[in-house]
């Protein structure tokens, strides 16, 4: 069995609300109020996680990613808050987030600078890993920008891990270890899971199809090496956020990030304006049965069966000799199209032997009947869109 990270923790994937991606790097608090990177931001997006919903369907975190930070530390080294954006600090800030019944991630650097410029943790692992746990931290997004060397980048990742686990506090720990690595070596994944909660392979998540599209095919293209390492305490990160609700994705595309960041065990991380959001994009991110799937307590993660033509088949096996099967269909013109397979297909010709029932899940939940070993099951999907089922 694979080593995993001895912190206890990420049993399932872990889910929240993450503000890169929505909110991006916004400091300027004069101009854009509702809009910036500021304690208010987070004490609205805690208020709304706990009282629509939100925290009930399993979205626990509450995560400030890069540019929280003053442009320097303290006098004792420490990093500090934005004193203008964080007038509280992140102790008022983290214990404001725990009296919602949330927890609360923050974000650091491995290198001397993080992405946007602040202060990173190179040489300050430990005294930040104190910091963060005397704060009430409870989640550490520690991104590998600016580090020297790939040997400085592996220890930073190594040392923090170790750091986080001396503090006493349990912090979740969210690696970007592999995806800087990969333009230069073929990440050691058994080695990252014992130091890292999650990891993240892939480019930044954007608000658009193609960026979706461009992970989903990624991670086909690499399921041999990635989904065997994914399981409780260590998860695969195809970037975690979750653009629905946002600008960039129709219906159908929304449909298909909550369906097959729920076949790939993804982390589970929102980014988007919860105090504006339609109540098709509430229903979909809080939809009960796509999260069990997602939260599966086997916590094996899924993979592409087969391609043809437009279409990808994806299954997931789940507890209990369920299985999660997903049909994708990637055509971009048209109507919807019909897909049929034959179930002997399924979970090594296992899934259905010898007999299932089948439910669909998304787009919409409805009963699909029993099913015999030998039958085939024909769906109808729409361009872009996704039908998933638990058989």
């Amino acid at each position: 069995a694979v080593l995993a990270l001895d912190n206890g923790l990420a049993r399932t994937p872990p889910m929240g609300w993450l503000h890169w991606e929505r909110f991006l790097c916004g400091t300027d608090c004069a101009a854009e109020p509702r809009r910036c990177v500021s304690e208010q931001l987070f004490v609205e997006m805690a208020d709304r996680m706990a009282a629509e919903g939100w925290r009930d369907a399993g979205y626990e975190f509450i995560c400030i990613d890069d540019c929280w930070m003053a442009p320097t530390r303290d006098k004792q080294g420490r990093l500090q808050a934005d004193p203008k954006r964080f007038p509280g600090g992140i102790r008022r800030l983290a214990d404001y987030v725990h009296s919602k019944g949330l927890k609360l991630g923050i974000y650091s650097d491995v290198g001397s600078k993080t992405c946007a410029g602040f202060p990173g943790s190179y040489n300050h692992y430990d005294l930040d890993a104190q910091t963060f746990a005397s704060w009430g931290v409870d989640l550490l997004k520690f991104d590998g920008c600016n580090s020297d060397s790939l040997e400085l980048l592996a220890e930073g990742y190594r040392r923090m891990s170790l750091a986080l686990n001396r503090t006493g506090r349990s912090i979740v720990y969210s690696c970007e270890w592999p995806f800087y690595l990969r333009p230069v070596q073929q990440p050691n994944y058994t080695e990252i899971k014992q130091y890292c909660n999650h990891w993240r392979n892939f480019y930044d998540v954007y608000d658009s199809w193609s960026s979706i599209k461009s992970i989903l095919d990624w991670t086909a293209l690499h399921q041999d090496t990635i989904v065997k390492i994914a399981g409780p305490g260590g998860w695969n990160d195809p970037d975690m956020a979750l653009v629905i609700g946002n600008f960039g994705l129709s219906w159908e595309q929304s449909v298909t990030q909550m369906a097959m960041w729920a076949i790939m065990a993804a982390p589970l991380f929102m980014s988007n304006d919860l105090r504006h959001i339609s109540p098709e994009a509430k229903w979909l991110l809080q939809n009960k049965e796509v999260i069990a799937i997602n939260q599966d307590p086997l916590g094996k993660q899924g993979y592409q069966l087969s391609k043809d033509k437009n279409f990808q088949l994806w299954e997931r096996p789940l507890s209990g000799r369920a299985y999660a099967v997903a049909v994708l269909n990637q055509q971009e013109i048209g109507g919807p199209q019909k897909f049929t397979f034959s179930l002997t297909f399924l979970g090594n010709g296992l899934a259905c032997n010898p007999a299932c029932s089948i439910q669909q899940v998304l787009p919409a939940s409805k009963d699909c009947g029993v099913y015999s070993w030998m039958s085939s099951l024909s769906v109808e999907v729409n361009p872009t869109g996704t039908v998933l089922l638990k058989v």
